[in-house]
């Protein structure tokens, strides 16, 4: 990964944003600058340069993994310390005030609190503006190439839960059966915990795997994803055990052309609320729009949501190399849900959908 040019261009950032520092404390944007996997962390980025702050049980791993940036060890919390450093600093620097800029979405208030007592207005904070979670947005060669291989190895899970979904069986078995299976083959771990809601669960649109057991009859909804050299996968796919009437096929294929609707409208330029459009338009068609209860789909990266949302009145457009999940879905509560997830990339010309497989309705 090019750490040394992501914080050079994050560098380039501050005087355009009036910031004469950047404090980043939000573990994902650590790694994305510095590469940098530990727990407890604050990379703090000037003109000049960048240092990262962590304590005694990553000393081994920080000078393993950091680049671009310079190591300082301490005994406390980082935040704090990368605060003292800068103030400790100031005393040699001009007579201005200087702009510390700092995640908001992140930063606890009480944080904010004790780097104010610290800084003493000689530093001040002032809230900036999402400018690492903006250039994650569109990955790089490198970056799709580990999410490529991610969502090739979690598709792989789907053949487990296919042979492991049987009446009688409870959810969480046929869950623990897959994410084994994913640590079997390398994960590092799970995207997130593994869905898997049968019946009339399967309306439930995050329904974890529970101790349930699956009917006789009804539709299983499948939502899975790992995380493989620190990228995470996503993808979604719905059974039916039992015959299904005509009523649950025609459910299906409604959402199955929903989901088609959307990754055919995906390429450069177009909105993020157009996509949406395209698969909530069928469903509207199909008079199951107001079943739709989310948004299509999300990017995803280092982190399991991430921009940009596709969802309704969001008007950021495509671009070529943002990675994105299509996965419209529709639930009666009480009666049946489906859902159907691919992760796309945005190419030049339109979209290629990762690890593709065919999403006829199979029955178990």
């Amino acid at each position: 990964m090019d750490y040394a040019g992501r914080l050079r261009r994050m560098q380039a950032a501050l005087p355009e944003n009036k910031l004469d520092f950047l404090l980043v404390t939000h573990l994902p944007n650590i790694c994305y600058l510095s590469g940098f996997t530990g727990s407890a962390a604050a990379l703090l980025i000037s003109g000049r340069g960048a240092t990262l702050f962590t304590d005694g049980r990553y000393i081994a791993q920080a000078r393993q993994q950091v680049r671009g940036a310079s190591i300082v060890i301490v005994s406390k919390s980082p935040q704090v310390a990368a605060a003292e450093w800068l103030i400790a600093k100031r005393k040699s620097a001009a007579s201005r005030s200087l702009f510390l800029g700092f995640e908001p979405e992140v930063l606890t208030a009480g944080m904010h609190v004790r780097l104010a007592a610290i800084l003493r207005g000689k530093v001040r904070l002032c809230s900036a503006p999402p400018l690492i979670e903006r250039a994650r947005t569109v990955k790089d060669r490198e970056e799709i190439h580990c999410i490529r291989a991610a969502v090739e190895l979690g598709a792989t899970l789907f053949r487990v839960g296919r042979k492991k979904i049987r009446p009688g069986v409870p959810e969480v078995e046929v869950a623990a059966a897959m994410e084994y299976q994913a640590r079997c083959q390398g994960a590092e771990g799970m995207s997130f915990p593994t869905i898997l809601a049968a019946g009339e669960r399967s309306a439930v649109v995050h329904g974890r795997a529970s101790a349930a057991r699956i009917s006789r009859r009804g539709f299983v909804v499948c939502d899975f994803g790992v995380i493989l050299a620190g990228y995470c996968s996503d993808r979604t796919r719905t059974v039916h055990v039992g015959k299904p009437t005509q009523d649950a096929r025609q459910f299906y294929e409604a959402v199955r052309e929903a989901q088609e609707a959307a990754i055919a409208a995906v390429r450069p330029g177009v909105t993020a609320a157009e996509v949406d459009e395209a698969a909530r338009g069928v469903l509207r068609k199909r008079k199951l729009a107001q079943y739709f209860t989310h948004s299509t789909g999300h990017g995803l990266g280092l982190e399991i949501h991430e921009a940009p949302r596709l969802a309704v009145g969001q008007a950021q457009k495509l671009e070529s190399g943002m990675v994105v999940t299509i996965e419209p879905g529709a639930y009666i509560p009480g009666k049946w849900g489906v859902r159907i997830e691919d992760v796309v990339v945005v190419t030049s010309s339109g979209c290629e959908v990762l690890a593709p497989s065919d999403k006829d309705l199979i029955v178990i």
